[in-house]
């Protein structure tokens, strides 16, 4: 048995998230339907870094599974990019340790979240960016961000009625850059709790609008409750954009 780690893009626009769900179509369910004809109709487990929403896209997310076939890795790739839909590309894999795994593997990951500042929406983008014309105060929500780096306790910024127990995140970098009309958020850090990245963008917008004060953010934070944040930004500006992984990775 060989395990192979790929990383794989896809645009969520057309997905209700990655994990299967009976009766939707996902990127799990279509990647295990791909392997599965491959193998020639047995069944072919997915293990992910983790889960993305519904509308919400992937640059760099990675994946592994087991085969029995003897393969060469860069086969992998032509292999199944053969059988997937065009919405979903398998970009490069590498055959690893059975004692690799996609998710408690990963050592770090980099999001990234797309705002439209034009005037208009832009229709060939209207999936993959949030489109928000209103103003916003670019500088002031530069001086917030600084507040999310390092060691937090994140509750505020995850969903209410999450099992997670230790909701400990350290964050490395957090910027806002610009490019043409649109600012795209980079964020990176350990680990992420369910809506963070979506909750931490809302609410940089509310302090760019005027709702709240940079200097908000730690108020937030030691608050450990959800309501003490700003609202969620809509999933489909969002992109899993790089897993990192330890030397064995």
């Amino acid at each position: 048995m060989a395990r192979y780690k790929c990383i794989i893009s896809y645009d969520g626009a057309n997905f209700y998230g990655y994990q299967v769900q009976p009766g939707k179509r996902t990127v799990q369910g279509e990647l295990q339907q791909a392997l599965t004809e491959v193998h020639k109709g047995e069944t072919t487990r997915v293990s992910a870094s983790g889960r993305t929403d519904a509308r919400v896209h992937a640059v760099g997310q990675v994946i592994h599974f087991d085969t029995d076939y003897r393969i060469p890795a860069e086969r992998w790739p032509v292999i199944m990019n053969q059988k997937l839909p065009n919405d979903i590309v398998v970009k490069s894999a590498e055959q690893v340790d059975e004692t690799f795994h996609a998710r408690f593997g990963a050592t770090g990951k980099e999001y990234r979240y797309v705002i439209d500042r034009a005037e208009f929406p832009t229709p060939f983008r209207r999936h993959y960016a949030v489109h928000h014309p209103l103003t916003v105060d670019l500088e002031m929500m530069r001086q917030a961000v600084r507040h999310f780096i390092g060691e937090h306790d994140f509750t505020s910024f995850s969903v209410a009625k999450s099992a997670v127990i230790d909701r400990v995140r350290t964050i490395e970098r957090f910027d806002i850059i610009e490019q043409g009309s649109e600012w795209i958020f980079i964020v990176k850090g350990n680990g992420f709790l369910y809506n963070m990245v979506r909750i931490m963008v809302g609410t940089l917008l509310d302090i760019g609008s005027g709702k709240y004060h940079p200097d908000a953010i730690p108020s937030m934070l030691k608050a450990k409750d959800r309501s003490a944040a700003g609202k969620t930004a809509p999933p489909h500006g969002l992109y899993l954009w790089e897993v990192e992984y330890g030397e064995r990775g």
